[in-house]
C-alpha cells in the first residue's frame, strides 16, 4: 500500500457547536455528516460523511430517486430547495409529499 495513504474517509471528526444526538445531520463545512454517537457541544466526535442515511425532510416536498436533496441548517432537515441550502446528497429512493424522513446518498 502507498505510503500517504490515511483512512478511507468515511468518517471525520466534528467539533459540536451545539449539542448533537446520534443519527442528527450535520454541516461539516460543505459537506452533510450524521452524528454516530451523541456529541456534546464543544467535545469532537465522530460524524459519517458517506453511505445511505434516512433524515427528516420538509414533509410537503417530493423527491424522485436520484433528484438533488439539499440540507436546511435552519430547520436541519433535507430539502428539494436549492436556494441558501447545502446539496447534501441525491434521494436513493422516491420521497412522497407528507413523508417526514428521506432515503439520501450523502454528498454524491
Amino acid at each position: 500500500m502507498a505510503k500517504n495513504f490515511i483512512q478511507p474517509g468515511e468518517v471525520m471528526d466534528y467539533l459540536a457547536t451545539a449539542n448533537l444526538v446520534s443519527g442528527a445531520g450535520v454541516l461539516v463545512g460543505q459537506r452533510l455528516g450524521v452524528a454516530l454517537k451523541d456529541i456534546p457541544n464543544g467535545t469532537s466526535g465522530p460524524v459519517q460523511v458517506t453511505g445511505v442515511w434516512s433524515l427528516p425532510k420538509l414533509a410537503t416536498d417530493t423527491f424522485v430517486a436520484g433528484a438533488i436533496a439539499y440540507w436546511d441548517d435552519t430547520a436541519k432537515r433535507l430539502t428539494a430547495t436549492a436556494a441558501s441550502n447545502t446539496v447534501a446528497g441525491y434521494a436513493f429512493k422516491a420521497g412522497a409529499s407528507g413523508a417526514a424522513t428521506l432515503a439520501i446518498k450523502l454528498n454524491a
